[in-house]
């Protein structure tokens, strides 16, 4: 254990599971429902999108969006997720967790809201009104990875931080299942007001003036659960951590957290002076951060990033496997309102079945497995589906094999998220220095948020058929679905391999994982607690 703790983190080390734990997983995870919705609602409706702007009359399929368009929409938000991890994941240990929590929160409700209106009706301007609003919505999700994951791995108890993080980012499965609630539900209910034919009987009247509206009341709900909780965390206390290692305000850490814990704490000013002046401020271009950090930081942005390309480029393109396997009919045999609620209750069943109970598996079992053994069962288990749906895929297209398919699929969703979608999140909130961790976090974050833009971008090309009949309107012949899972596989199997870089956190402190409050050691005993691989 660390030699030089302080009274007022041992406490919250060592304290009870009480209230306030619960009330800081609503208000961070709340976040997360608003950021999961925002992310994943946009594919519920680009095939909406397409029908209502790139119509052209006489075609036989409806209109869809053009390659760079839809690379657009949908990766736009990532782009700006990617930047305001690393922002707002530098700003958090620059300016303390809380302030910054409040602008995220503040960009998310104001950007939800706006990329709902759009200046002018032609599809040009649309787009770009669209793409605008959700780079800066994805700029404030940014903001909230590396600030939610910090702000709960230093309010929590070392017995089950990995848990209450844990179960932050598990908010998320309930953000994309309600996505996909809200969306059939707004799509029901315009289609029951505003009957009309399917596209091969009237081309024109299968998409109804009406629908308009509906891609733009789903993207704007995300603004609702964001904007309930903005007073709860301006409530919120700075961190005991960020106040007391950070601002040297130890007066001020021991008030806050006596009014969380309801306990009566002593003020340690000297003690927090004497870890000053210790030499442990190094940087993060620093050499020492290199000799004691830099595998573990390689360790965390490498899994992030190979989960990431396979996770989004499944989550994203559900839509596209379902139609392939015939889950969803032809869009011709549609109107536009129907296309909505068929994709919606496929992604909500997914949702439902694997994607919400994987998550809530991690938050019952990470601290008594651990985030190692979790991370690489996750992988092995996602590399194993994903062969399993990819050698034999002739098979799976079928009609009789289609719940077969659902079943792997489902399973590979599941071992995602009881597996590294969650430890990723988790790791990197509790193995860097305080001073460090939001731009730790960030930087792995954004790492992640890269192997998505290489997922979404890559698998929208790749899926692609060899057969240039059968490829989509304006996109080039790829390798074809079978293909890309494949190489997913592949990338699963190296997230595996990468995961030997990253230590085992559980029940453990902060301090101990970071090696702060540690007093000067001989270089043989140094590395004794940064191991990379865990035991």
């Amino acid at each position: 254990m660390a030699k030089n703790q302080l009274e007022v983190l041992n406490a919250l080390d060592l304290a009870k599971t009480q209230w306030y734990h619960f009330t800081a997983i609503v208000i961070a995870g709340m976040g997360f429902f608003t950021d999961a919705y925002d992310l994943f609602c946009i594919s519920l409706v680009t095939k909406l999108l397409g029908r209502i702007y790139y119509h052209n009359p006489g075609d036989p399929k409806p209109g869809t969006l053009p390659p760079n368009v839809s690379a657009a929409v949908i990766g736009v938000a990532f782009c700006g997720t990617l930047a305001g991890q690393l922002f707002f994941g530098w700003l958090g240990d620059k300016m303390g967790r809380k302030r910054v929590y409040g602008m995220t929160l503040m960009l998310m409700v104001i950007c939800s809201i706006a990329s709902g209106l759009s200046f002018g009706h032609e599809a040009k301007g649309v787009m770009t009104t669209l793409c605008f609003f959700r780079f800066w919505l994805g700029f404030g999700i940014g903001g909230d990875y590396p600030l939610s994951a910090t702000i709960m791995s230093e309010y929590a108890n070392k017995k089950t931080r990995g848990a209450f993080i844990a179960a932050v980012f598990a908010m998320q499965g309930f953000g994309i299942l309600a996505g996909g609630v809200f969306a059939i539900i707004v799509s029901a209910s315009f289609k029951a007001a505003f009957p009309s034919p399917i596209y091969k009987v009237d081309e024109a009247g299968s998409t109804v003036p009406q629908a308009d509206y509906v891609w733009r009341i789903i993207l704007m709900f995300g603004a609702l659960p964001a904007a309930l909780t903005y007073y709860w965390r301006m409530k919120m206390p700075e961190t005991a951590r960020y106040t007391a290692l950070i601002a040297k305000n130890a007066k001020q850490a021991a008030a806050d957290m006596s009014k969380v814990l309801q306990v009566d704490l002593e003020v340690e000013e000297e003690k927090v002076q004497s870890i000053q002046q210790e030499g442990k401020d190094f940087g993060l271009f620093t050499k020492q951060f290199l000799h004691r950090h830099g595998l573990h930081l390689l360790g965390t942005t490498t899994t992030w990033f190979l989960l990431d390309i396979a996770f989004y480029s499944q989550n994203l393109f559900q839509k596209d496997i379902f139609s392939a396997i015939g889950w969803i009919p032809p869009a011709n045999t549609m109107n536009a309102l129907e296309e909505v609620y068929r994709i919606a209750r496929a992604q909500t069943l997914i949702a439902l079945c694997s994607t919400v109970p994987g998550y809530w598996f991690t938050v019952a079992f990470i601290d008594k497995m651990g985030r190692f053994a979790i991370q690489l069962m996750g992988f092995f288990f996602m590399t194993v589906f994903m062969f399993a749906l990819a050698i034999p895929y002739h098979h799976w297209t079928h009609r009789d094999n289609r719940i077969g398919f659902v079943v792997i699929y489902s399973l590979t969703f599941f071992f995602a998220n009881f597996g590294p979608n969650a430890t990723t999140f988790v790791v990197p909130a509790e193995i860097f220095p305080a001073r460090l961790r939001s731009t730790c976090h960030g930087i792995s974050a954004a790492a992640g948020k890269a192997g998505a833009i290489v997922g979404a971008f890559g698998f929208l090309y790749a899926a692609q058929s060899q057969d240039k009949a059968k490829v989509d309107k304006g996109y080039p012949t790829g390798i074809g679905v079978k293909n890309s899972l494949i190489v997913l596989g592949v990338v699963n199997f190296l997230g595996m391999l990468f995961t030997f870089l990253v230590p085992e956190s559980k029940g453990k402190s902060l301090e101990e994982m970071s090696g702060e409050n540690e007093q000067e050691e001989s270089p043989a005993e140094a590395g004794h607690d940064t191991r990379t691989v865990p035991v």
